[in-house]
């Protein structure tokens, strides 16, 4: 053979290699369901994990803002700001660790809904329409919801009560009174005006912060009072995640 022979040349004469054989009996078929509906298990808890680490690192955020905003009166309320802002990051890569959640999640519901639940208790005529939404997926992934979908979901769940809780620490802390250096309180806040001094942030008038921190929570209520349009258990109010 002539050892200058091309690449495609080599490739044309080698004999096709033989890829894995396909399952030949119902018990070689109910075993590979079996070991891919463990797969798919694991791979959803791995994501469900991802997405309990950053709830607790946003619940930790928040305990320590308010801690250190909290234990003094002469700390700053812009530490709760910045907690908003740190829990509002969490929130935007939580939210992209569910839309991968979801796609496993789903997978494995179509499989107990469709599979496991059929043989538990039959219903009607058997279908086969969850077997090839499972194909069409595993072929080509895609996410089932949008990012801002997820956002809102988990919005609605935890972090509408973590920003609760902020709101109302800041609420605190801006109509408590000063402090002098001896410890005596001064400043009294009797009016929108003393809201305004106290709620100043550097160069930024009271003002302007307070109209801010207020169209920022208009978000996060649309956001938690926001209704999904799916149905079943997806919909608000079912069995979810």
């Amino acid at each position: 053979m002539s050892a200058d022979l091309s690449p495609l040349t080599l490739e044309t004469e080698m004999p096709e290699r033989q890829g894995p054989s396909l399952p030949q009996s119902p018990q070689e078929t109910i075993n590979t369901i079996v070991h891919y509906y463990r797969g798919e298990m694991g791979r959803m808890a791995g994501w469900r994990d991802r997405i309990d680490r950053t709830s607790n690192w946003a619940i930790t955020v928040v305990a320590a803002m308010l801690s250190v905003s909290l234990s003094t009166p002469s700390s700053h309320h812009g530490v709760l700001l910045f907690a908003m802002l740190l829990i509002t990051l969490l929130l935007l890569i939580e939210a992209r660790r569910y839309r991968f959640f979801d796609v496993y999640r789903a997978r494995v519901r179509q499989l107990e809904r469709g599979y496991f639940a059929q043989i538990l208790a039959p219903e009607g005529t058997q279908s086969f329409k969850w077997s090839a939404a499972i194909a069409k997926s595993l072929r080509r992934p895609a996410f089932l919801m949008t990012y801002k979908e997820a956002v809102c979901r988990r919005l609605q769940r935890n972090y509408c009560w973590m920003y609760l809780i902020l709101l109302l620490a800041w609420a605190l802390k801006i109509s408590s009174p000063k402090m002098s250096s001896n410890g005596e309180p001064y400043g009294h806040v009797r009016s929108w005006i003393d809201f305004a001094e106290n709620a100043a942030l550097g160069l930024l008038p009271g003002w302007s912060v307070m109209i801010g921190v207020a169209l920022f929570y208009a978000v996060v209520l649309y956001g938690s009072l926001r209704k999904e349009a799916h149905e079943g258990e997806l919909a608000h109010g079912e069995v979810h995640v």
